[in-house]
């Protein structure tokens, strides 16, 4: 069995939680959050025990760590864990900055201990099958990828202030999709970006609306939409046309029951939101981080892949602003330098109460 350290006990902690203590050869030992009465209650589900973040990256008996905590504590806690010797799983983005992301790719590439990030849309069984469909060639050279998605209502504005944009927030899940899918890195990354969801949400600096198109070295082409309003539900769909035929993920639905009648044909709308249409997803990322663990494999999302696509969402981020196409290879010259790890030992984090929040 695998003890695991969890930090984070909110929405997505939670999910992460029941994974782990679902799984066979996990469990879940140790729970952190800023907010005391958070962790204090999930580990009482669980049995877990409450400890701090740095508390349980010592502790020699946790194997694994699970990050759950804001973005902006992500590379920080990576480096310490991995320095302390622990596997870990943290969820998207690596960081909000580019180049901080590249930072913690080298210093955790150091010490040797793996982690992997949290696009747990890799392991959606219908996403899977659509690759595996394509990989085996079934509908021949890929020429235009469609990526459809819609949230069911904008998150607070509060949110939306630290989430780092919609780009790097919402559509990095979309942007590792689309290199998941194509196996490769898109040349030049356009976007247009506007806030008809919420005013206030373009008053914090940021777009609830988003298109992105992507050009590739082989000449196809990829479009991301993203909205943060679908009145109808939570709208997941891949669509990939090829020389050969086309290869559609639709919606998951709430039911699969449709109503024909003189009136009209009806069915049931997408399931509400993230939790009830990845709960599968995010349990075969679990299994699949464990079992890497466990035989010494390679994990299946790497930091690498965590970087490439923070750099799409910097490129996007960039377009949009300026109104023109971004080279990707424009963005990791100027906002991606691999530049070398301070000498300074370890990576203090000064602020207890941003490390163990949620």
């Amino acid at each position: 069995m695998l003890k695991i350290g969890l930090l984070g006990a909110g929405r997505i902690g939670r999910v992460h939680a029941e994974a782990i203590s679902a799984h066979p050869k996990t469990e879940l030992a140790a729970i952190s959050d800023a907010v005391n009465d958070a962790a204090v209650g999930l580990a009482a589900e669980y049995g877990a025990r409450v400890q701090s973040s740095d508390e349980i990256i010592g502790d020699s008996t946790i194997d694994a760590i699970l990050i759950a905590t804001p973005t902006d504590t992500h590379s920080d806690l990576i480096e310490v864990a991995t320095q302390a010797g622990k596997a870990v799983l943290c969820e998207k983005p690596v960081d909000l900055d580019l180049e901080r992301a590249k930072i913690c790719q080298k210093a955790a590439g150091v010490t040797g201990q793996p982690v992997m990030l949290g696009f747990n849309r890799r392991f959606d069984p219908n996403f899977q099958a659509l690759k595996a469909a394509y990989d085996a060639g079934e509908v021949g050279k890929a020429e235009l990828l469609s990526i459809t998605s819609f949230d069911p209502a904008p998150p607070p504005v509060s949110y939306v202030k630290v989430s780092g944009g919609l780009f790097r927030d919402m559509m990095i899940h979309d942007f590792d999709m689309a290199n998941y899918l194509t196996g490769q890195i898109p040349v030049t990354i356009s976007a247009v970006g506007t806030s008809v969801v919420d005013p206030e949400i373009g008053q914090a600096g940021d777009v609830d609306t988003a298109v992105v198109t992507m050009a590739y070295a082989d000449g196809s082409l990829a479009v991301i939409k993203n909205s943060r309003r679908a009145a109808y539900g939570y709208d997941q769909r891949v669509e990939l046309l090829g020389s050969r035929g086309l290869l559609q993920a639709h919606n998951v639905l709430e039911n699969s029951i449709v109503k024909s009648t003189a009136d009209g044909v009806t069915g049931a709308k997408p399931t509400y939101f993230f939790l009830e249409r990845y709960m599968a997803a995010y349990r075969a990322e679990w299994d699949a981080f464990t079992r890497a663990i466990q035989s010494g494999s390679d994990v299946p999302v790497t930091l690498e892949d965590g970087v490439a696509a923070l750099a799409m969402a910097e490129a996007a981020t960039r377009s949009a602003k300026s109104g023109r196409p971004v080279a990707m290879e424009e963005v990791f010259e100027t906002g991606c330098k691999m530049i070398g790890y301070p000498e300074t030992e370890g990576s203090p984090i000064t602020d207890r109460s941003r490390r163990d929040s949620v």
